[in-house]
């Protein structure tokens, strides 16, 4: 990507020797691509967000860059890029994209499945976040003004945000790096780096189908939203991460148990109070998690949803890994003799913050016999 810090003050004021020669440039672009039969404003708009004019098919591209195009191929596909045959569609950010891929598999800093993951992961999460901007943001942002239509606001509006959401996505992509290196490195040992003990929460509104078939589509959307925001919210403030949201659904993670039993408590509490929001299940496990592109596997992971799925209506279930982390570092007794026991013997454990109540042990499909327990607040 490039940005131009001054972007902003010529987009409003479009005059001088810049603005004439960004305006004649616009015209040659746009008069390259009427000969191509696109839509001028689509394509003006497309040169403007990627900051250089296409110049290269991907044969070509690959050629530049020095790469395979069996390799290239594969690095776009990965990146979510659609196949364009050999149309002259390419710039040289995509020739300069694809070299320093290659580069760091040359250096051996990446494998080469690796380097495919790279792009994977970084064109998933990006396309993700290209859509929410466009569909949420920039529609909020472009009605139609006396005059103008909002196919004519766009292009003025995203000149002017360009620059600044570029700034912006590198200033946070760096402080979530900074975190999640910051978490590995405290690992106990090499193996937990990659396949980690964590506390994992699964997060569910109740009767969610129901819901699809009596409400109108905008209300719904708003309800999701709603749902997820007061979600990725609550687990941020409390010290979670959140992995993915599945609209009636949140998954998140959290290092310990205490911190994942008061964001399942604290997302009961906060929805019971808005009467807009339908009841909630939470269940909570803990254990060996493998984590992979930002999202989490395995049988933790797994007997976290079926804890949701059997867990009464606001109601937070755990697993027994999870009540004996509360229990060792003294978030929960043991048991309600154990708890009276240390409050007569005036121990500080007394204070305990949760409570734990063994339920019926019941099959679970595809893990067996678990004994779930229900975690509520201690009321001292």
């Amino acid at each position: 990507m490039t940005a131009d810090g001054g972007g902003t003050s010529r987009a409003v004021e479009g005059t001088g020797e810049d603005g004439a020669a960004r305006g004649a440039a616009s015209r040659e672009v746009e008069e390259d691509f009427d000969e191509e039969g696109g839509d001028p404003l689509a394509l003006r708009l497309e040169a403007l967000i990627l900051g250089a004019e296409r110049r290269y098919t991907p044969f070509q591209a690959a050629r530049a860059a020095g790469v395979s195009m069996d390799l290239a191929a594969r690095f776009w596909r990965a990146m979510g890029f659609a196949d364009i045959g050999q149309a002259k569609a390419l710039t040289e950010a995509d020739v300069l994209a694809l070299r320093r891929l290659a580069g760091l598999v040359e250096a051996g800093l990446l494998s080469e499945p690796m380097a495919v993951q790279v792009a994977r992961s970084t064109g998933q999460t990006t396309a993700r976040l290209a859509d929410w901007q466009i569909d949420s943001f920039l529609e909020g942002l472009t009605e139609p003004q006396e005059g103008m239509s909002r196919t004519e606001i766009t292009y003025p509006l995203v000149e002017l945000l360009l620059p600044e959401l570029e700034e912006f996505l590198i200033y946070v992509w760096r402080r979530q790096l900074a975190a999640a290196t910051g978490r590995v490195v405290q690992a106990a040992d090499d193996a937990e780096m990659v396949d980690r003990r964590l506390a994992v929460g699964f997060a569910d509104l109740v009767g969610f189908t129901r819901l699809t078939r009596r409400l109108e589509e905008e209300e719904l959307g708003e309800l999701v939203e709603a749902f997820e925001t007061t979600a990725a919210d609550l687990v941020a403030a409390h010290g979670g991460r959140l992995i993915k949201t599945l609209g009636d659904e949140v998954l998140y993670a959290a290092d310990d148990a205490g911190t994942a039993a008061e964001i399942g408590l604290r997302l009961i509490e906060t929805l019971t109070n808005d009467e807009t929001m339908p009841e909630l299940r939470v269940g909570i496990a803990f254990g060996t998690v493998t984590t992979r592109m930002g999202d989490v596997f395995g049988t933790t992971v797994n007997l976290a949803s079926r804890l949701t799925s059997i867990a009464p209506k606001d109601a937070v279930l755990v697993d027994g890994a999870l009540a004996e982390e509360l229990a060792r570092a003294g978030d929960a007794p043991k048991s309600e003799a154990e708890a009276a026991a240390a409050e007569q013997a005036g121990e500080e454990h007394a204070a305990y913050r949760f409570a734990l109540q063994p339920m019926w042990q019941r099959p679970v499909r595809g893990l067996g016999v678990v004994e779930p327990w229900l975690l509520t607040r201690r009321r001292g």
